[in-house]
């Protein structure tokens, strides 16, 4: 990793991104759909002390319960909640029982609904009236207008424009053109859609590398603004093609989250006692690096052909 930030490119370290990018107050949006979540960023916010956060997320995970557990958040924007396969976020559900913690819930389809007009520069999103009606009640976002041209109602939401999205790849050259593959989710929309981005990286190619698969590059550098490289940022979930996702650490966080002080102590012991990831991923131990090794499964090349 460098020290601040290259000039002549985007590269630059983790920490300083997060300090240059992600403020008190800010709205984060942490992408990823099952693989490719950015802990690594998200344990970096918390070993900088940024607070009163507001944090937007599809599916929250496990990261935003740390998060929440650390104080960095005033307000969570959300469509499904959970430690998944396993049950409650219990630090994010007790602070918003206890009303320490903001919310807004939305369906997935009416969250991506909104990261779509942020995308798009549109001021929101029409969509089919859904079987959600509970969160229309709830939710004063959900507004309906007329069709113009059948006269019909139809749900909109407004956009969601994050002041930083941070979004985890699996390769990328310096300059931000990035390659993602395994299951997409709402990458593309959030990096669309922010104010700022920070790409974090598990693998840096060279630009030629990118260059030879172009319907790969999901994320181009153009709404780019810190590159950074850093391996196993996902885990405890996974990586496609580098690393699986470690389903002991789901089961084992649920008995950690169960009071405050077991995740406190979690916490000192693998983010405020560690520098960085790559300390992180040492702590693990080769046990674990060998359990989730990722193995090989190559796709069949594609001929593009001459251009």
């Amino acid at each position: 990793m460098m020290n601040g930030m290259d000039m002549t490119t985007k590269f630059t370290s983790l920490s300083d991104a997060i300090r240059q990018y992600v403020h008190d107050g800010d709205l984060v949006y942490a992408s990823g759909f099952t693989h490719l979540i950015p802990f690594a960023a998200g344990h970096e916010i918390i070993r900088q002390g940024i607070k009163n956060l507001v944090l937007a997320r599809a599916t929250p995970d496990l990261l935003y319960d740390q998060m929440v557990a650390a104080g960095c958040a005033r307000k969570v924007i959300f469509s499904y909640m959970g430690n998944p396969g396993v049950g409650s976020l219990r630090r994010v559900r007790a602070a918003l029982e206890s009303g320490e913690l903001e919310w807004e819930e939305y369906s997935h389809f009416s969250m991506i609904n909104r990261l779509q007009a942020g995308a798009s520069g549109l001021p929101f999103m029409p969509m089919k009236q859904t079987g959600a009606t509970d969160l229309e009640s709830q939710n004063p976002n959900f507004k309906r207008v007329a069709d113009p041209y059948t006269g019909e109602e139809v749900v909109v939401v407004p956009p969601l424009i994050p002041d930083v999205a941070i979004v985890h790849v699996q390769r990328a050259d310096v300059n931000g053109n990035a390659h993602v593959w395994g299951i997409l989710g709402e990458q593309r929309m959030a990096a669309f859609a922010a104010k700022k981005v920070i790409l974090t990286v598990e693998e840096m190619v060279d630009e030629a590398v990118i260059r030879s698969d172009p319907n790969r590059t999901l994320i181009p550098g153009l709404v780019v603004d810190a590159v950074c490289h850093v391996p196993f940022c996902a885990h405890p979930s996974y990586t496609q093609g580098y690393h699986d996702r470690d389903n002991d650490f789901y089961l084992a966080w649920d008995e950690i989250s169960k009071t405050d002080e077991s995740v406190q102590a979690y916490l000192e012991e693998w983010v405020y006692g560690l520098p960085d990831r790559a300390a992180y991923w040492e702590k693990l131990g080769p046990e674990v690096h060998q359990r989730l090794h990722a193995g090989q499964r190559l796709s069949d090349p594609v001929n593009y052909g001459d251009y």
